[in-house]
């Protein structure tokens, strides 16, 4: 049973290097009750690809998140703010 939910999708781009990528993790039950820490990155606009790493606890799947997290932060990757759809 996953406690608090964890999400997460951040992007990292560089016009002068045609640079545009995503990264996105989360962590979710599997079927049989384990955490399941799901990544899926790419360059923008299309689907990239996708890990799934399975835990036999819920801390080990967080410490792996916040682990990637802080390698993600290092190389530029940010959050993105929510835009409202046009005409709103």
């Amino acid at each position: 049973m996953i406690i608090q939910p964890y999400n997460l999708y951040i992007e990292r781009t560089d016009a002068t290097r045609n640079m545009a990528r995503f990264y996105a993790m989360s962590i979710e039950p599997n079927l049989f009750g384990e955490a399941c820490l799901m990544r899926r990155w790419g360059r923008i606009g299309t689907r990239g690809q996708t890990m799934s790493h399975h835990f036999a606890t819920e801390q080990d799947a967080v410490d792996l998140f916040f682990e990637l997290l802080r390698q993600k932060k290092r190389r530029g990757y940010s959050p993105v703010a929510h835009r409202a759809p046009a005409g709103r």
